[in-house]
């Protein structure tokens, strides 16, 4: 019976990572085609990223507009989450609500209510609306961290502190966040990666403007395919694994996710 769930599992292991595989090997193609087996091994369609201008322009608007969103997503999340926390007031949940909606809904909902916003606005196709769009519509991801944080805090040490005389603010600077800290860097991770990935939003509220690394995967495919799309694909999944593998390691991930430890 084990042996057959372990088939079982491995035979779903391999048809997911079947695509992955397929498009890793078309990336090392020596050729300017879509074939696989690759025919040839080449590494150049990967210099292209950061050779060729355009390449490399789009591969640096996604790292700017991924870092700044993810922080704007941070710096949302983390009040909000302090203050559902404390539960200052009986409709701090409203705000969550607020927090986890934009997320919860389809990305092309969320993204046509954006183009409709920065349109009527006179805002749109500006740069940092993107940045704005990608920070509102990830908050969702820090706050979700940030409140798994704040609800393994021993609320005793905080009553502690401010026996001792410390203000919210002294409470929340010693106590808080060292233990926080890293739900605040894996909130920014997750924000970081998706806004990297993330197509529609972006597209929607800066057109041609901004040419983010997605953006312009679907540009080129339309004078033709190249090698170099597969790359970025793969430099995506590269990036992705290494931020969540770090997360993983250093952010204590099964309390990450909400697993309960025995002892609770």
């Amino acid at each position: 019976m084990n042996a057959l769930r372990r088939l079982f599992f491995l035979a779903i292991g391999l048809f997911l990572a079947l695509p992955l595989i397929v498009v890793a090997g078309v990336s090392v193609n020596q050729r300017q085609s879509l074939t696989f087996p690759p025919q040839g091994f080449s590494l150049s369609w990967y210099g292209q990223i950061f050779t060729n201008p355009e390449w490399r322009n789009a591969l640096i608007a996604s790292l700017t507009l991924a870092a700044s969103s993810a922080l704007l997503a941070l710096l949302i999340a983390l009040p909000l989450a302090w203050f559902l926390w404390r539960r200052i007031a009986p409709w701090a949940n409203i705000f969550q609500l607020l927090g986890v909606a934009p997320f919860t809904l389809p990305p092309v909902i969320t993204a046509l209510g954006l183009l409709t916003f920065w349109a009527t606005t006179g805002f749109y196709g500006k740069s940092w609306t993107a940045v704005v769009s990608h920070g509102i519509f990830f908050v969702t991801l820090p706050l979700v961290t940030l409140s798994l944080g704040f609800s393994a805090i021993d609320r005793s040490l905080v009553e502690a502190a401010a026996t001792m005389g410390a203000d919210d603010r002294t409470v929340f600077r010693t106590v808080v966040l060292p233990l926080i800290l890293p739900y605040l860097v894996s909130g920014y991770a997750f924000a970081f990666v998706l806004s990297l990935n993330e197509y529609i939003v972006a597209y929607m509220t800066v057109g041609f403007t901004m040419e983010t690394l997605p953006i312009k995967i679907f540009n080129a495919l339309r004078y033709g395919y190249t090698p170099t799309m597969a790359s970025v694909t793969v430099l995506f999944l590269f990036v992705a694994a290494v931020v969540f593998g770090l997360v993983a390691r250093f952010g204590d991930l099964p309390k990450l996710l909400g697993a309960m430890s025995e002892e609770k």
